[in-house]
């Protein structure tokens, strides 16, 4: 018996080096991000928010993103990718190394601000970088390995920042900016320019490939690859479900368990990280033998059966169990989603679709609490579960059509 073939996390072998020097990047960076899970409460028990005026920065600092990624994903294109992410990282994390020395001063939420913007510039480089020193044959292994890198880093920072909140508060920012500059300087480091020459594009402009360059503005790419953002429409509704997991799950433990549900929910999102963690390259190795669209259709099956269980659960095992459910979704949705729009995009407009694409359906995460909110206060817990079930299987099954087709056309070859 050959043990190397029932090893789950052989999928990792074998990738391109940058995609290694990437995964310990996201390490670096996801163990550094201590901040955002505080920001609430910095702004509240720190500067003397009020619990409106909180939630209104905190919508307003989701939108402050948007901008900085469309611009990033021009720059990307137009200058090159590692360029334009040490650039804007390096800024991002000298945003927070400013805010380190301002004690309780008015100007911080004014240079979160400005940390986000250029965080935007940045994912839009990232994310065109992955794609430039992948192919299709490894990417859904590249993007798990990552999205794992991201999680491993998140397990940890949230620790080390609520020690941070309590006795270092400064700290919060200084730790997040020295965890930016140092993922970044590995970037540096290690990884050279990937952005493709014109020879290169004028190659793949030549090839049947998927992914092939396209001549012309970005409008002209958007003509050929309508079905990418159709797609794009769908995992909008992905994400408006999902974002529930994290505004009404909370609210929902405490209506279910009252003065527990805090630590219930806690012990959710422990469930949620560790299936994450452990699960991730077993799921890949299982999945990863069947087209990436039907692959996303699954997940959101997965998605919808968990999110159903919560609109009639009344004790821990099936919240446990509801959890786990959409926890493997989430699996398969992150790795597979971002392959197949890596495998569509083209290759002279990588930056550009994947802030675009970013944009549209990244949307969901901001829409999500207010249209939970409202509809939690119009009709109940239970109700918002059925329909946020409903919205995932309704999503799933658009995105199984577009698999359908998309299997039409390749035995039409």
């Amino acid at each position: 018996m050959n043990l190397r073939k029932l090893n789950p996390f052989t999928v990792y072998r074998g990738l391109p080096r940058p995609v290694y020097v990437i995964f310990i990047a996201t390490v670096v960076n996801g163990t550094g991000i201590f901040v955002y899970p505080f920001l609430a409460l910095f702004l509240t028990q720190r500067l003397g928010y009020g619990p409106a005026k909180a939630g209104l920065y905190l919508f307003f600092a989701s939108l402050a993103y948007f901008p900085g990624s469309l611009i990033g994903g021009k720059l990307a294109d137009a200058v090159g990718r590692r360029l334009v992410m040490v650039g804007s990282q390096t800024l991002a994390s000298a945003a927070f190394a400013v805010c380190g020395f301002l004690g309780d001063s008015t100007l911080i939420p004014v240079l979160i601000l400005a940390n986000l913007f250029f965080d935007g510039i940045t994912d839009p480089a990232r994310s065109a970088m992955m794609n430039d020193v992948t192919v299709s044959e490894n990417r859904q292994s590249a993007f798990a390995l990552t999205y794992l890198g991201h999680n491993l880093g998140y397990s940890v920072g949230p620790l080390l920042a609520g020690f941070l909140f309590v006795h270092a508060t400064d700290w919060l920012f200084f730790g997040n900016a020295l965890m930016g500059f140092l993922s970044m300087a590995l970037m540096v480091c290690l990884v050279g320019e990937t952005k493709p020459d014109r020879a290169e594009l004028e190659r793949s402009a030549k090839t049947d490939e998927s992914d092939r360059a396209v001549e012309g503005s970005v409008l002209d790419a958007f003509r050929e690859k309508k079905g990418l953002f159709g797609f794009a429409a769908l995992m909008f509704l992905y994400q408006l479900a999902y974002e529930q997991t994290i505004f009404s799950l909370p609210l929902t433990a405490v209506a279910v368990f009252g003065d527990r549900g805090a630590a219930v929910y806690g012990t959710l999102m422990s469930i949620n990280a560790l299936s994450v963690i452990f699960l991730n390259a077993p799921m890949v190795s299982l999945t990863r033998k069947f087209p990436t669209l039907a692959n996303v259709a699954f997940a959101g099956v997965l998605y919808g059966l968990g999110y159903v269980g919560y609109a009639f659960a009344r004790g821990l095992p099936l919240f446990w169990a509801c959890t786990f459910l959409w926890t493997l979704g989430e699996i398969v949705d992150a790795v597979n989603t971002w392959a197949y729009i890596a495998n569509e995009t083209p290759k002279s407009h990588r930056g550009r679709f994947g802030a675009l694409i970013n944009f549209v359906s990244g949307s969901g995460r901001w829409v999500g609490p207010a249209a939970g909110g409202k509809l939690i206060a119009a009709a109940g817990t239970a109700v918002l579960w059925c329909l946020t079930s409903a919205t995932a299987f309704a999503a799933a099954s658009g995105v199984g059509l577009m698999e359908r087709f998309s299997s039409k056309r390749r035995k039409r070859r």
